[in-house]
């Protein structure tokens, strides 16, 4: 199986590439490496294309030869989205469907659509699941929306198969780029310097080990099934027992300074994985423990890829 992976030099993205070389296919890359990375961690056997998702002919040309393309590409961000709604408009939404229609006539057997949950669903009483209307709070949210429906109606409109898998909080290796919760905390805890937390440490999250995550994307894609996927650890875990955790791998403690929440995060969300157990033999091994322990000794082994950016701390 030949595989484009859009903003594959990215932290999921990477991960998968290593992944899916090791496990016997052809993987080709397309990444604008807008994250700042200097020298991508790739594997050798894999093919770097290096240009935008959005650009027409980039995007035709990385799909010469493809069999499946898992899009990954996209402008995430709750809180950027909220300062400037259009870009999250015009790269996820306008962008992803002119690769539909790139994919559709390259004839592309499979498309795997990189989704949210939590963003998407707005404040719903959890667990989250695929059956769920959606009540965006955010134009990111809004955006992700929009790119599911037209996912649905090229799978049902142009017989092209597309599955949509709906991510929980990622956090791993390789995440140094992020800005996402895990990612930031190590990089104030090595640093000395206290953690941002938005509200008062009560909101849950749904955390899942990049490591699972790239399994789930390897199931699905080769899964006779499309439609509709939650990916996740199918666990709450509070931001404050998230904290205790890093405390407790790292083995050293730091001040912790909160302040008022933001509007437009969602205060509580984690899923319901029964659909991905049942039709993708989605089965998450990696404990919180564990996997929080990778991450950090990652960090810390790898202190010279880190850049001097200021973290952006959420629940997200």
């Amino acid at each position: 199986m030949k595989v484009l992976i859009t903003g594959g030099a990215g932290f999921v993205g990477s991960n998968l590439a290593h992944h899916l070389v090791a496990r016997g296919c052809q993987v080709r890359v397309l990444d604008n490496l807008s994250a700042g990375q200097v020298a991508p961690q790739l594997p050798e056997a894999a093919e770097l294309i290096v240009g935008d998702f959005t650009d027409r002919s980039t995007m035709s040309d990385s799909l010469k030869g493809v069999d499946a393309v898992v899009h990954l590409a996209a402008l995430s961000g709750v809180m950027d989205s909220i300062v400037d709604p259009a870009p999250s408009f015009a790269v996820n939404v306008a962008g992803t469907f002119q690769l539909l229609q790139l994919a559709h006539k390259a004839g592309v057997r499979r498309l795997i659509n990189a989704s949210t949950g939590g963003a998407l669903l707005g404040e719903v009483t959890p667990p989250i699941n695929e059956t769920m209307a959606p009540g965006p709070l955010s134009p990111y949210g809004a955006s992700k929306m929009a790119v599911e429906g037209y996912c649905s109606a090229f799978s049902g409109s142009y017989g092209l198969p597309c599955t949509t898998l709906r991510f929980s909080n990622l956090y791993g290796p390789r995440s140094a780029h992020k800005k996402s919760v895990v990612a930031a905390f190590i990089k104030l805890m090595v640093r000395g310097e206290p953690l941002v937390v938005y509200g008062d440490g009560s909101q849950q999250r749904d955390y899942l080990y990049v490591g699972d995550r790239v399994f789930g994307i390897e199931q699905a894609l080769r899964a006779s099934e499309s439609g509709v996927f939650q990916l996740g650890s199918g666990k709450p875990t509070t931001l404050n027992a998230l904290i205790e955790a890093l405390f407790s791998v790292s083995g050293q403690r730091t001040k912790v300074d909160y302040q008022p929440a933001r509007r437009g995060e969602v205060h509580t969300t984690w899923c319901d994985i029964a659909k991905a157990r049942r039709e993708l033999a989605f089965n998450p091994a990696t404990t919180l423990q564990d996997g929080l322990a990778a991450t950090w000794q990652w960090f810390v082994a790898n202190r010279d890829v880190w850049t001097d950016d200021a973290a952006l701390t959420s629940a997200d």
